[in-house]
């Protein structure tokens, strides 16, 4: 039995606005085991990021606030840590790369200035030592002239130069858990190759947990033990990447596999799932995904389903499993679970 790094249960980050109350996550639950990649998608809005920084306690106060729910790491609950004990974990146990590096690295200071600040605040070394520490990461991830790059400042490097400090600055202390926002999502398809390659590889040497938060189906099958599917801020689907891409349970996973282009057809229509994603809201009735499902009956609108659990920790929330699959369930094949 792996250990279990993270664990997360029950998750409600809600943000208060002027229009009112938005449950961006609402009763998210997963966990990731020690030495796993475990990917989340879904489409903008789905509530992925907004997950990923409430396990790093970065949700913005006001207007955001983690209501209710835990979040584990190994045996702390990040959700009633103080913010001293929070400032050690992040950056040290767990790292996260952004979606964007340009926002998250300070134009005002060199790459070294602040990869040697990020080793420095957690390690109690000399700033000449966390320097050599520095060029040492940089040439680690692949960064040609790293001495040069030192002295530069992030607008003087490319996008792809800058998600490799990012991911420097990340590895820096060697974190337990390694949480990536779509790291690829603003780089071209040879560096987006480069980045997944470097981070697989930190996965395999130092067998680091990865959160690894995407659009891109590809990248989930490529890098992947588990994957997550989210939709208007919940958990829909969850199980190995191999049964969920192989036989998705949830009409809005197969919508999501259906819309990937075949290299084998030619001239083909690319499949698209109609509607768009509703907006949060507080006291919402009804399956999320039923406005948009081709499935969708009576039952669908004006209940809430529940995750229904199957063999091989597959899990899927669908009222469909009760509709067409009920003696399964009355046998014991499957369970509602939470």
């Amino acid at each position: 039995m792996s250990e279990m790094i993270l664990n997360i249960k029950e998750l409600h980050t809600h943000f208060f606005t002027d229009e009112g109350e938005i449950p961006a996550v609402d009763g998210v639950s997963l966990h990731v085991n020690k030495g796993e990649v475990v990917g989340i998608v879904g489409e903008s809005g789905c509530g992925k990021s907004v997950t990923s920084l409430s396990i790093m306690q970065l949700v913005p106060d006001p207007p955001g606030k983690i209501v209710s729910g835990d979040i584990y790491f190994k045996k702390e609950n990040l959700v009633k840590v103080k913010n001293k004990r929070m400032k050690e974990i992040r950056g040290n146990e767990i790292a996260m790369i952004f979606q964007e590096p340009m926002t998250s690295l300070n134009p005002l200071f060199t790459i070294g200035n602040q990869l040697r600040e990020a080793i420095r605040i957690h390690k109690k070394i000399s700033k000449k030592l966390a320097h050599q520490k520095s060029i040492e990461l940089l040439k680690i991830v692949g960064l040609p002239r790293a001495e040069e790059v030192m002295a530069e400042y992030p607008h003087q490097l490319s996008g792809g130069m800058r998600q490799r400090v990012m991911i420097a600055m990340a590895m820096s202390c060697e974190p337990e858990l390694l949480i990536a926002d779509e790291p690829t999502t603003a780089l071209d398809v040879t560096i987006q190759a480069q980045i997944l390659e470097l981070m697989q590889k930190l996965n395999e040497e130092k067998n680091t947990a990865i959160l690894l938060i995407t659009h891109d189906l590809g990248v989930v099958a490529e890098m992947c033990d588990r994957v997550i599917v989210m939709y208007a801020g919940q958990v829909v689907e969850q199980g190995t990447v191999r049964d969920v891409l192989k036989d998705p349970q949830h009409p809005y996973t197969k919508g999501l596999i259906r819309s990937l282009p075949k290299l084998d057809e030619k001239n083909q229509a690319l499949y698209s799932i109609s509607g768009t994603v509703p907006r949060p809201k507080m006291g919402r009735v009804g399956c999320r995904f039923a406005p948009r499902c081709e499935f969708a009956f009576k039952k669908c609108f004006e209940q809430n389903p529940s995750l229904y659990s199957f063999q091989n920790e597959r899990r899927s929330r669908c009222f469909l499993h009760d509709q067409l699959e009920g003696d399964a369930f009355k046998n014991g094949k499957a369970t509602i679970g939470s």
